[in-house]
């Protein structure tokens, strides 16, 4: 399927999916909301992509919602909009696709909320990262104050989601909300890089890890004890734990199937 405001290339397992809205600076109207949901789910069930790389076209990754779009709502219209963008973000977290947010330059507002629905955020030197929302008058809709908070920390979270000020891309890396800071024109190159490492090891091993990691979150402890120890012992009678580890025996790189 085609996207009019998305670009797909896939090559070796690794999806590179692309924002491309540059002159409104990828910001997500209805219709790329609606597209990106939409794309990720047909990356999702493609048996051949085992790793999503998400970025944007031009100077940013995703500037923020469509505030053009957003200023003739009401509050139903409003609360349906937020819904949208939720379904698509926790759609994200669903995925057993590993997901990787390359942000080129400005996430703000949306567009952060989009990559912090990444499972890695690597972020170009020349980024600028924030939830301007109250300046607008209104607060992140699409599960920022919740993911942002569970990643670093209801204060620093608060910090910058009440202020609506923007931080450079060393202090997202400080703060915890990026990975990693590469310049700019390496930024993809190590998207890559680490997609590709990804694609090397067992993809069954990979879904499940993403699975226990993003739903241990809330768990207790305990529980989230448990809930790993099943999913560790369901592996064991996969053909890729065999593969795996017959090949270290054999000490011979292994053949991973995704089965």
């Amino acid at each position: 399927m085609e996207f009019s405001h998305l670009l797909i290339e896939k090559q070796d397992g690794i999806a590179v999916l692309t924002v491309n809205s540059p002159k409104t600076l990828n910001a997500l109207n209805s219709r790329i909301i609606a597209d990106l949901e939409c794309a990720l789910y047909e990356l999702e069930l493609d048996a051949e992509v085992k790793v999503i790389v998400l970025t944007g076209a031009g100077k940013a990754f995703v500037a923020g919602a469509d505030i053009k779009e957003m200023a003739a709502m009401g509050s139903t219209e409003g609360h349906q909009f937020g819904l949208k963008g939720q379904r698509m973000i926790l759609s994200m977290a669903r995925m057993e696709t590993p997901v990787i947010a390359a942000v080129n330059g400005f996430a703000l507002g949306g567009g952060l909320e989009l990559a912090l629905a990444c499972d890695f955020i690597y972020v170009s030197d020349k980024a600028k990262l924030g939830f301007p929302e109250v300046t607008l008058g209104i607060i992140p809709g699409f599960g920022g104050t919740q993911n942002l908070a569970r990643r670093i920390g209801s204060a620093k979270a608060g910090e910058l989601i009440m202020t609506g000020k923007m931080i450079d891309a060393a202090k997202a890396e400080a703060w915890g909300i990026a990975n990693e800071v590469f310049p700019a024109d390496e930024l993809l190159d190590k998207a890559m890089a680490t997609a590709k490492q990804i694609c090397s090891v067992g993809t069954l091993a990979v879904s499940y890890a993403k699975n226990a990691l993003i739903a241990g979150l809330d768990m207790t402890r305990e529980d989230g004890f448990r809930y790993e120890a099943a999913l560790f012992g369901v592996l064991f009678g996969s053909e890729d734990q065999k593969e795996g580890m017959n090949a270290f025996v054999e000490k011979r790189k292994a053949d991973f199937k995704g089965q």
